[in-house]
């Protein structure tokens, strides 16, 4: 009889474990995306969430040359999101993402940033090259850099040498470098027109760089060979290239990307 009921018993135990009101196991997606998509990207995982029960997006920020450096050491991701082609070629090289597989997502614009009060008084670009400007930029490698120096470049050499003579800081990230200015910690910097958030409105103010003499920044998106949810990484790109997704990185002040198809350096 005892051995009845322990039959019994184990039996209930199998099927309240195997049964259809067992909770399935949470899913998760790793994001690694450079530090300009912070807001925007915890926005879109937000959302991305809310439609796919049970799936958890997490997200890594940074610089993205020190995101792809982890990455092409063997850092475990799903989807990588830097801020230029060149940091998606670097992760490309290294065998994690296959060529071909990149979509551009997304576009940005460059602004130099002052202080609310600017206190050395800057209305114009050619402005930081004046004597004692103290000018903050992202470190080299650092795509907004990369961008910056692209600018730079394109003016007489004794500007870019007096440009760089300027320079008191750089940063790791772009997000740091709006967040040293909003401080009061230099008289100006360079970063995407997407850095100057809600939060930081009231505590910079931007100084436009003329069309002619600006970049467009384009941002592209791909699955890691190995990423161990694929099916969810692909799904998040699809999201973010939806029409849902697009409005959500428009609302966040960056541009639409210049076609929905994969880019190619040729």
């Amino acid at each position: 009889m005892k051995s009845k009921l322990f039959i019994v018993g184990l039996l209930a135990i199998l099927l309240v474990s195997c049964g259809p009101n067992r909770a399935a196991a949470p899913q998760k997606i790793t994001i690694f995306a450079a530090a300009s998509l912070t807001d925007a990207f915890n926005e879109l995982a937000e959302a991305f969430e809310a439609q796919n029960e049970g799936v958890q997006v997490v997200l890594n920020f940074a610089g993205s040359s020190q995101l792809a450096a982890q990455l092409s050491e063997g850092a475990t991701a799903d989807l990588f999101a830097p801020a230029n082609k060149m940091q998606m070629q670097a992760v490309v090289d290294a065998g994690r993402i296959v060529a071909g597989s990149e979509r551009l997502f997304v576009s940005n614009r460059l602004t130099v940033i002052v202080p609310a009060d600017n206190p050395a008084g800057i209305t114009a670009l050619e402005d930081l090259v004046q004597p004692g400007v103290q000018l903050i930029l992202a470190v080299d490698g650092v795509p907004v850099r990369q961008y910056t120096d692209e600018i730079v470049a394109t003016f007489p050499a004794e500007f870019q040498a007096a440009f760089y003579a300027n320079l008191v800081s750089e940063e790791d990230n772009v997000r740091q470098v709006a967040a040293k200015i909003a401080l009061g910690e230099a008289d100006a910097g360079i970063v995407y027109t997407s850095d100057v958030t809600p939060d930081l409105t009231n505590q910079v103010q931007q100084i436009a760089i003329p069309e002619a003499q600006n970049v467009v920044a384009t941002y592209p998106i791909a699955p890691l060979t190995d990423a161990p949810a694929p099916a969810l990484a692909q799904s998040f790109i699809d999201f973010v290239l939806s029409n849902e997704g697009q409005a959500i990185l428009a609302h966040w002040g960056f541009g639409p990307p210049p076609d929905l198809v994969p880019f190619s350096d040729g």
